[in-house]
């Protein structure tokens, strides 16, 4: 699935795959934002690399559902 975080003070958001479920997401964003600041959003994308976001500069959590992706030709 697809998940965007925007970071303040940052001009694009962050945009990757991730094999964890909507609700492993968002438990990992609620115990990052309950830290109080002090803490960090740690996430994990489909290629198993970290990635990791100061919680007092997350500024939205976006959680998309994943595409399927076409293969070959077809009639649009």
């Amino acid at each position: 699935m697809e998940v965007k975080i925007g970071v303040q003070h940052a001009p694009r958001e962050i945009v990757f795959e991730s094999k964890q479920s909507p609700e492993e997401v968002e438990s990992a964003v609620s115990a990052a934002l309950a830290s109080g600041g002090s803490g960090m959003l740690s996430l994990e994308d489909e290629h198993g690399r970290k990635i990791l976001v100061a919680s007092d500069r997350v500024a939205y959590v976006e959680i998309g559902e994943q595409a399927a992706r076409k293969v070959g030709f077809g009639a649009i």
